[in-house]
């Protein structure tokens, strides 16, 4: 009866960890899901596009295409994908694994940061200088094959850092299987705060330049973070299938082997490692903080002494 009841807790927590996903997507993928404060425009995963007539300050994308016929007044920095430009960037340009094209009518002011030359059609104004980034790769070129060399390293790189740190703080254990138990809701919700507010607080303190090698570290820190909420998940999950007293190790072999196997399925695989991340984050930050006493209100008074009977 116990193990029907831990399986059913556990298929419980996978649909509403696919569920926080399915809701967290599309704030993920949206065009204009990441703005921030001072109209600095920030795409996690899609498509960043700043149409014609349109001005932002800066433009930051994670993974996928930029596309600018409008107005960028400082610099477009892209992660994984090409930046097409056809309006004007004040700044530079910064695309650490893709091409640039400028287009006819583009006009870029600073310089231009990407592994090959950009592309500069007649009629594309350049007033700065193309600088090499070095040790570029394309995983997307190596088709099957890259996706599954990734899959292979992210998995064993999770497995090793779980293990890790199961070692080095065995009380998380008992904490993160409280938390689940007790704090689901709750985990969810601080998870998604925590997730989509860390990569806006970093674009910020970098537009502030006074606090840019803060956020500059801050969001070199971010795919760290996420690993280890994603861990925190696989911990959680694996710990409603294999109960105390049993390893907490097995446990963690337990969850990431569910989450890793999800992660094969295309788009349930996307789905899984957003979910899982936010759910990690909101436990950790859940766990960690201390119990509430309660009120005296809330303690139950001891029961009355039994009437003695009349003799």
């Amino acid at each position: 009866m116990d193990r029907r009841r831990s399986i059913v807790r556990a298929g419980a927590l996978l649909v509403a960890l696919l569920a926080a996903g399915l809701w967290a997507a599309p704030a993920a993928l949206a065009q204009d899901g990441g703005t921030t404060a001072g109209n600095t425009q920030v795409v996690f995963d899609g498509k960043l596009d700043v149409p014609a007539g349109q001005t932002v300050e800066s433009a930051v994308i994670f993974n996928g295409p930029a596309t600018v016929e409008g107005t960028v007044q400082k610099s477009l920095v892209v992660f994984n994908g090409s930046a097409v430009i056809s309006g004007t960037v004040n700044g530079d340009v910064v695309v650490f694994n893709g091409a640039v094209a400028l287009r006819k009518g583009a006009r870029v002011v600073g310089d231009v940061y990407a592994q090959d030359p950009p592309v500069v059609a007649p009629g594309a104004t350049f007033e700065g200088q193309h600088k090499g980034i070095s040790g570029g790769w394309n995983m997307r070129g190596f088709g099957f094959a890259g996706r599954f060399a990734w899959w292979v390293g992210f998995t064993v790189s999770t497995l090793v850092l779980g293990l890790i740190l199961l070692g080095i703080a065995p009380a998380a254990d008992a904490a993160i299987a409280r938390t689940t138990r007790q704090r689901t809701g709750a985990s969810i919700g601080f998870g998604a705060l925590a997730f989509f507010l860390l990569p806006i607080v970093a674009i910020v303190l970098m537009v502030l330049l006074v606090t840019l090698p803060l956020g500059l570290f801050l969001l070199l820190a971010l795919p760290l973070v996420y690993t280890v909420g994603y861990v925190a998940a696989a911990h959680a999950l694996g710990r409603l299938l294999v109960k105390p007293p049993a390893s907490r190790f097995l446990a963690f072999l337990a969850g990431i082997g569910i989450l890793r196997v999800a992660a094969l399925i295309p788009v349930l695989g996307g789905l899984t490692w957003l979910a899982a991340s936010i759910f990690g984050l909101g436990v950790l930050w859940m766990a960690a903080r201390p119990a509430r006493e309660p009120s005296p209100a809330e303690v139950a008074p001891p029961p009355p002494p039994p009437v003695p009977a009349p003799s």
